[in-house]
């Protein structure tokens, strides 16, 4: 997949403000550690993420989407009857039908001839609307489009915490495919792409590779943010690294790129090991390479754009640095482009104020007639009963 007037032009990032040690995980999960004689600190030795933070209880990934890509707008300075698509890209989405993007997409106030649909692709769901939208750019088919996504890991995080102190059948080998769960944090990204042709920044996408290892779609599963996570962690790792050092020689080749010719990259934030063994493999320094999972966590299909989002605003991307942005998910897939990068435009920070409040109350106004999804859950169930019985 190569681009010729394809731009990454602007970037809008939420964060919460609560904030969660793996210290304080770890004190929280006091009688599961007693029970299995577990050592204290384990977490972040393993995983080394000092913290992640979370939205409030009752938080909608709506609700904080549409902050995320009003910033990207706004950092990008075009008017919302320019913006041809909008992709709703995270694991978390509001409800089943319809698709979140149609929240955002009436929130932010954009045209209504706009195409508007969400993707599902575990941590890859925002690159992979990325290049919807960078293909729909490329065709002339739209002028700009926003893909956004938020992920509130708060709920899976403490299901898990709740699974390992109650279930005394657990044993130390069963708690390794739910060490993942507890890696795992909230944020949302907006990634606003748009034609050369009305671009302010320059900032080209260069070019795309994906590559599918569905043979090993088993290592990760989850029956929803909402329920529980099992991952093989060790065999996900290596796995998806080998996945990656695919994509990688793949994406070298799209571009006419040596390795060592990358100024800079930002890749999926899962820990420090997986960087570790992903950059050995690759042969990259990782120097190169800018993180948040210390602070934030694993923020699903957030937490590349975040990244990015936070790396530019620091100032860490220089006008020129040829960038790669490298995303691996459960699946398994492979997603990496190339970019060159010119000039940031970034607007973000937390959500969690006056602003996240409001939202909340009408979020919560709004939902006050609809059953809880466990509710309707039941309720189907009995009707099922109820018909195999006559």
């Amino acid at each position: 997949m190569q681009y010729e007037r394809v731009c990454i032009e602007s970037l809008g990032y939420s964060l919460p403000q609560e904030v969660v040690t793996s210290d304080e995980i770890e004190r929280r999960l006091g009688p599961a550690y007693e029970r299995l004689r577990l050592p204290a600190g384990r977490l972040e030795l393993m995983s080394g993420i000092r913290e992640r933070r979370f939205f409030p209880p009752g938080t909608l990934p709506s609700d904080v989407s549409k902050v995320s890509a009003r910033r990207a707008l706004e950092a990008s300075g075009l008017e919302p009857e320019r913006i041809g698509a909008l992709i709703h890209g995270s694991v978390c989405r509001d409800v089943l039908e319809p698709a979140t993007a149609c929240a955002v997409h009436e929130a932010v106030g954009l045209g209504p001839n706009c195409v508007v649909h969400d993707v599902s692709n575990a941590c890859l769901g925002i690159l992979t609307g990325m290049v919807h939208v960078a293909n729909m750019i490329e065709l002339g088919q739209i002028e700009a489009g926003i893909v956004v996504g938020t992920e509130c890991g708060r709920t899976l995080v403490e299901n898990t915490i709740r699974l390992l102190n109650e279930d005394a059948s657990i044993t130390r080998r069963d708690v390794k495919q739910f060490v993942a769960s507890l890696t795992i944090g909230s944020a949302s990204a907006a990634v606003l792409l748009c034609s050369s042709d009305v671009s302010r920044t320059g900032n080209r996408l260069l070019a795309a590779r994906a590559v599918a290892h569905t043979d090993h779609n088993a290592l990760c599963r989850s029956d929803g943010m909402d329920e529980f996570m099992r991952t093989d962690s060790e065999q996900l790792m290596r796995r998806g690294v080998a996945a990656a050092a695919e994509t990688f020689d793949g994406l070298m080749g799209e571009l006419g790129w040596q390795a060592g010719g990358i100024q800079k990259s930002v890749c999926h934030q899962v820990g420090s090991a997986h960087r570790k063994l992903l950059f050995d493999r690759l042969g990259l320094n990782p120097e190169i390479d800018f993180s948040t999972f210390e602070t934030l966590g694993n923020t699903g299909a957030a937490a590349l754009p975040t990244t990015l989002a936070i790396a530019a605003e620091a100032g860490r991307l220089d006008r020129g640095d040829q960038l790669a942005l490298m995303g691996i998910g459960s699946g398994i897939n492979c997603q990496m482009l190339g970019v060159d990068w010119q000039e940031q435009r970034v607007s973000g920070g937390e959500w969690g104020a006056q602003e996240a409040t409001d939202d909340v109350k009408k979020a919560a106004v709004n939902r006050e007639a609809v059953p809880e999804p466990k509710m309707l859950k039941r309720q189907a169930l009995a009707k099922r009963v109820e018909h195999y019985e006559h």
